[in-house]
């Protein structure tokens, strides 16, 4: 059983904005007329003063010359209505229009509404499930059944995001006379007086946070939702203007999960900062010594080895499955990897480098963007496919392999499965846990299993079979 509970909906708004209701009211009988179509769309007037008329009407009510008008069917004077619809009769069928934004004939047309439709992920907060998804469903289901559109439900799937609480904030408790308590011995913290400590004088001692200067003093740590009466919103403007808009927008995916709530820290961002400037002098090069940069990049047009190879589509596998499961923070994590490994490569091959800069352009699409003009390319990359990752660049040709001496095993190796004995042997001997077992010994003969096992058989040894 499916139930469904809508909530008693004030759909009048006593305000000048907002969608104006199609009717008008007759003056002889006051009977309701909805406008023919011939008369939408029905647009707001202009009003110098839209301030409430202290009347009980709404403000629209001013613009007298609109209010008053004909019924343009039978000619008849009437009155248009003067209350406004309250913005969600857009935002309930918004998702649709989208999908045939200039058709001046019909909503949709029922060819791109197929084709578009529905929507594969509506991401909201918690309180959307209750309001606006629940009225978008009702509307849809209402288009459905006079057949405007094609399916029952609008949405695929549902996604809410966490909440991004403001920074953390810590608190002390004062008794009467003033002297601190530490948080672990207060029952009741009502019956204390709060006072807030600044994050200078505050540590980590374990899991606990607690004065510098007196770490028996154990704080309170909360985080609490981002509010001006408390005083912690953060402005993005200033973190766009401090560090740029691809680090606000990376941190805020590196945070966490997309549905858990998440702690802002504005130390947090200079991370994901770092990162993105190791990448831009990975491929761009170090900066002048005036501070500017050299045009194009420094990538090489060599032929790429198969190590590299192999990050590269590690990378491109792990980030594609995270953006398809949304967790953009552990796919951020293996692009920050790749970056650690290119960086111990003496060369760094063009056609690498472009797969990666494509790779980053969902998260970082200004800089992405920036760095793909720079790898050479006159147009945009939002017009190239996403990276694939390839399966034979995915296989680990590296083995743990198991080395017994005189019949035990002492030890593991890991070598390619492709080795020889020799080389599986020379890898053995240099291991410090098993060479200390040949020290002083002639070795008799050895039993190379490819892939399962290395067995050495050492002399003046008694062997168990």
């Amino acid at each position: 059983m499916v139930n469904y509970k809508l909530r008693d909906w004030l759909f009048a708004r006593q305000r000048y904005w907002g969608e104006p209701f199609p009717v008008i009211y007759l003056d002889e009988t006051g009977e309701t007329v909805p406008l023919p179509e011939s008369e939408l769309p029905l647009s707001l007037p202009e009003l110098d003063d839209f301030s409430p008329t202290g009347t009980g009407e709404p403000p629209l009510a001013k613009a007298v010359s609109w209010v008053r008008t004909i019924d343009p069917v039978t000619g008849k004077p009437a009155r248009r209505e003067t209350s406004t619809m309250p913005q969600w009769a857009g935002s309930c069928w918004y998702y649709l229009r989208f999908m045939d934004p200039k058709n001046g004939t019909e909503l949709v047309s029922k060819a791109k509404e197929r084709y578009w439709g529905p929507v594969d992920i509506y991401i909201g907060g918690a309180e959307h499930s209750v309001l606006h998804l629940l009225y978008a469903r009702f509307w849809h289901k209402v288009l459905y059944d006079i057949g405007v559109v094609s399916s029952k439900e609008p949405f695929q799937c549902l996604i809410n995001q966490g909440l991004i609480l403001g920074e953390m904030e810590y608190t002390a408790c004062r008794d009467q006379e003033g002297r601190l308590i530490s948080a672990d011995s207060v029952s009741d913290p009502g019956e204390y007086r709060q006072e807030k400590i600044p994050v200078e004088n505050v540590t980590k001692v374990g899991e606990f946070h607690v004065l510098k200067d007196n770490p028996s003093i154990r704080l309170t740590a909360r985080a609490y939702k981002m509010s001006k009466s408390r005083g912690n919103v953060i402005n993005p403007d200033d973190v766009v203007s401090e560090y740029g808009a691809d680090s606000l927008r990376l941190y805020e995916m590196f945070m966490g999960p997309l549905r858990d709530s998440k702690t802002w820290s504005t130390g947090g961002i200079e991370g994901v900062h770092r990162f993105l400037s190791r990448t831009w002098r990975l491929i761009v090069g170090s900066p002048l010594p005036d501070g500017s940069y050299r045009d194009g990049t420094v990538v090489t047009n060599d032929e790429p080895t198969f190590e590299q190879l192999r990050a590269l589509h590690r990378c491109i596998e792990k980030v594609t499955e995270e953006i398809q499961e949304t967790r953009f923070n552990t796919g951020i994590s293996a692009m920050m990897e790749f970056i650690n490994a290119a960086y111990k490569w003496k060369k760094h091959p063009k056609s690498i480098m472009e797969e990666f800069v494509l790779l980053l352009s969902p998260y970082a699409p200004h800089m992405a963007e920036e760095l793909w003009f720079r790898l050479g390319h006159s147009s945009s990359l939002a017009y190239e496919n996403f990276p694939e990752a390839k399966s034979e660049y995915l296989k680990d040709s590296n083995i743990v392999l198991p080395v017994q001496i005189n019949g035990k095993t002492r030890g593991t190796v890991l070598v390619d499965e492709a080795s020889s004995e020799d080389d599986a042997f020379e890898l053995a001997s240099q291991d410090e846990k098993l060479s200390k077992y040949l020290i002083g010994k002639t070795i008799r003969k050895r039993i190379y299993v490819p892939g399962r096992i290395l067995n050495v058989i050492l002399d003046q040894q008694k062997v168990r079979t």
